[in-house]
């Protein structure tokens, strides 16, 4: 059986079960909450040593305690998902900043965006070679420029005028992403490893004040070429904020995200058609299924309950909440998702 039979089982078994998220009484919804993702495709329970499985729930505790030290301080939901996010680039664990995988030339180039609930602001960057962390870059497009999305060299310069941190190459290099690439240069279909196979990270919040924000940041995929760019920097793609609806952040195949639209999907989903959010990212992952596409998604509504939607066999993700404020993560596909 193909790993791609498996993820379309998992789903079918799992969508609406595992996955769920009661709905909240009014006076029960938390008054600010944050969940994060560190990627989707990780093997059957067992295929991660158990200091890996540890290591990589402890990294996305650090983004969810991150975030939350903001949104307890009466922070914004803007500054508490980049606060996630830059923990999380800066985990080799993970696809993105520091352990962001190489392109087919051997360079790591990054991407991510941020989009501000409360006003429909957004900014994003692609293909960056020298940010520390993109996902800062992606708020300065935002907050100090006319654009939306920054691409390559124009990003890199731009970076360096706004005085954002500089890496050099050597940063964002790490052995096993190299291994990676000899690997996919030996056998394409040798991508990514299959404990990470869509590497992708991101942050989803609610503040004190009632706003939602989202935040994504990758490396890509490992041998990519002719620059190409995937969903995470694309607004209403891997990226949507709309207060009073939701936030959502995804990780996957983002040729098949973009063609559905499917950040933009969630919320809309919610807002048109009186979804809940859990019910809207289950649809919006069944719609990417149906024509191929392979992933997950987190997102949160506007009353603060978050939710999870995947159709491969596990995502690395996490929530906190004022109403449960100890970070609760999960890896595995058949392990409930953190409510």
């Amino acid at each position: 059986m193909t790993l791609q039979t498996l993820r379309r089982l998992a789903l079918v078994a799992l969508c609406g079960v595992a996955f769920s998220t009661p709905a909240l009484a009014a006076d029960n919804a938390p008054k600010w909450s944050l969940a994060v993702h560190g990627g989707a495709g990780v093997l059957e329970r067992g295929e991660l040593t158990p200091e890996k499985d540890k290591a990589f729930r402890a990294g996305l505790d650090a983004a969810l305690e991150a975030g939350a030290k903001v949104l307890k301080a009466g922070g914004s939901s803007l500054d508490a998902v980049e606060a996630a996010v830059r923990v999380l680039e800066d985990n080799p664990l993970f696809n993105a900043g520091k352990g962001a995988v190489f392109t087919a030339e051997g360079r790591n180039e990054l991407d991510a965006a941020i989009m501000d609930g409360a006003t429909l602001k957004a900014g994003a960057v692609a293909g960056v070679t020298r940010t520390r962390n993109p996902i800062s870059l992606a708020r300065a497009v935002m907050e100090k420029s006319h654009h939306v999305l920054l691409a390559r060299e124009g990003a890199d310069q731009f970076s360096k005028e706004m005085g954002l941190e500089q890496a050099p190459p050597e940063y964002f290099y790490t052995e096993e992403r190299w291994r990676q690439l000899l690997a996919w240069r030996k056998d394409h279909q040798a991508m990514l490893d299959p404990t990470h196979l869509f590497g992708t990270v991101g942050a989803v919040a609610l503040d004190q004040a009632g706003h939602v924000a989202a935040a994504t940041s990758t490396g890509g995929m490992t041998g990519k070429r002719w620059g190409r760019i995937g969903d995470s920097p694309i607004i209403g793609a891997g990226t949507y904020a709309r207060d009073g609806v939701c936030a959502v952040s995804a990780t996957g195949s983002g040729e098949y995200f973009i063609r559905e639209s499917a950040a933009r999907q969630v919320c809309d989903r919610v807002a048109w058609k009186g979804e809940t959010v859990q019910q809207a990212a289950d649809g919006t992952m069944a719609s990417i299924t149906k024509i191929g596409g392979d992933g997950g998604l987190i997102a949160i509504d506007g009353q603060g309950r978050a939710a999870f939607g995947m159709n491969d066999l596990g995502m690395y993700r996490g929530a906190i909440s004022s109403a449960a404020p100890t970070p609760r993560t999960a890896i595995y596909a058949d392990e409930p998702s953190p409510r």
